[in-house]
């Protein structure tokens, strides 16, 4: 979590009033998705901006320095997450403001000029549709000190370094909606002037964005002066926009939906149930979905039959591509471990079929003699080795930009990790596979999936296409 405070002490001299004026201001990251939200506030009132989902961190704030939360702003129906605002509604007692293009079945609806007082914040909405219709940002004004507009919160519309994503409707809308982000951005975000710092729902890593900037903050004037596309007149944005394909991962309609009528408020953050072995077993063998987040070469060694590997760093980016909302889910780690970062992440992306973690781990479970599985792993010499004698076939699991970008070993066939599902009829059943991708955790997951669909030559490479640049072997441009 990244916090920041703003303290602005005024001289007795000179136009300024003598007392001090302090504003509170922090930023709350969720790590994985690379969400922030923010809290802010003076005279003892705050407000909070795309809550989380886990929100008793907002309060805990709050009461801190003093504050009640009277507001709560959705910048928009949000992809990646489910939202906060329900849950911090109900513990709080504040209002929820939407932009007013969707019909939210909680919360008010906002518009274009309408101003909530927070103290001696003025909050002040401006609707800039382009990511979604109902987008909206909330500038912030600090009338102790000036009129003139101090931060703006601009959701997943104006990023550090990148603009946010307008194909979430399809491509019959992808123009008409990268014409109204640009718009927006140009005609609404940028006329409040260079020096008004600019406060993104994303950072760096996020879905949301393609080339997002490992920034806390930036300006208006700083992305005037250095974001590509603000560079673009309107026509040519347009045109980059419907050239680009980003990936959509299915967990996102799940979370719009969620989103739109509000996801079940918890009476309390759920910890994790701890499963026997038998229990376990009862439950893999009734359908359970078996999340595995050990390390690939734990994974490789040994697994329950079926179960998918998703290295714990990775669950708030993969888990959605491959676990259903309705199977139980049980969470297997080495041993015993706090499951808490885990299940936060799961929550916050709408999982509340958690059934429990595997008591003991993984080494519980082979110590009652329960059955396992396991696949090769190999290193980048091996596979050089093998490359000369054999022909395995090469599966590049990467994202488009870096298979195409970074290099890649010669004759490798890429599919994303996240849309293998829909690809297994390209990849060959009757040739031994060695699975890559940036650093052998996306690949462990590929592998997993191939192995529950029946391969069984599978080889995960350790390090991926990272060590194998390190150590010096050749890369097909």
């Amino acid at each position: 979590m990244r916090i920041y405070r703003f303290q602005s002490i005024y001289p007795p001299e000179g136009p300024f009033p003598v007392q001090g004026i302090s504003m509170l201001f922090k930023m709350i990251t969720a790590e994985g998705i690379a969400h922030h939200s923010y809290i802010v506030g003076s005279e003892g009132k705050a407000a909070v901006i795309d809550p989380r989902r886990d929100c008793a961190i907002y309060g805990k704030i709050a009461d801190e320095a003093g504050m009640d939360i009277t507001h709560i702003f959705e910048t928009h129906r949000n992809e990646d997450y489910c939202s906060g605002a329900p849950q911090l509604a109900a513990q709080c007692g504040a209002a929820i403001c939407h932009g007013s293009a969707l019909p939210f079945r909680y919360g008010v609806p906002v518009h274009d000029g309408d101003e909530i007082a927070t103290g001696s914040l003025k909050l002040s909405v401006i609707e800039t549709p382009g990511h979604t219709e109902e987008s909206i940002s909330i500038v912030l004004t600090e009338r102790e000190v000036s009129e003139n507009p101090f931060m703006v919160f601009t959701g997943d519309t104006l990023f550090a370094g990148d603009i946010a994503r307008t194909d979430l409707f399809g491509r019959e809308r992808d123009a008409e909606m990268a014409r109204k982000i640009f718009d927006s951005i140009t005609q609404k975000i940028l006329p409040l002037g260079d020096g008004v710092v600019v406060c993104p729902a994303h950072g760096a890593g996020s879905v949301c964005g393609s080339a997002i900037r490992d920034f806390p903050f930036t300006t208006i004037g700083y992305e005037r002066k250095t974001n590509r596309l603000l560079y673009l007149d309107r026509e040519e944005f347009i045109r980059e926009r419907v050239r680009e394909r980003p990936y959509t991962p299915p967990y996102f309609r799940r979370m719009e939906e969620c989103n739109t009528r509000g996801v079940p408020v918890l009476p309390c953050f759920p910890g994790l149930i701890r499963l026997s072995v038998s229990r376990t077993r009862e439950l893999v063998d009734s359908g359970a979905q078996v999340l595995d987040i050990r390390a690939p070469t734990s994974f490789a060694s040994g697994h329950i039959a079926g179960s998918l590997s998703v290295w714990r760093d990775l669950v708030p980016t993969l888990t959605g591509w491959y676990f259903d909302y309705r199977r139980p889910i049980v969470i297997v780690d080495d041993g015993p471990v706090n499951p808490d970062p885990v299940v936060r992440r799961l929550m916050r992306l709408g999982y509340d079929n958690l059934a429990g973690f595997l008591s003991g781990g993984f080494p519980s479970w082979y110590r009652n003699a329960e059955e396992t599985e396991s696949f090769a792993a190999c290193s980048v010499q091996e596979l050089r080795e093998r490359l000369q004698s054999e022909s395995p076939f090469v599966l590049d699991v990467r994202d488009r930009r870096n298979f195409q970008s970074e290099g890649r070993i010669a004759g490798a066939y890429n599919i994303y990790v996240g849309e293998l599902p829909q690809h297994l009829d390209e990849i060959p059943r009757d040739r031994p596979l060695v699975v890559t991708c940036d650093a052998g955790f996306k690949s462990s997951l590929a592998a997993s999936w191939l192995a529950r669909n029946g391969y069984t030559r599978i080889t995960n490479l350790l390090g991926g296409m990272q060590a194998w640049a390190r150590a010096g072997f050749p890369l097909q441009s």
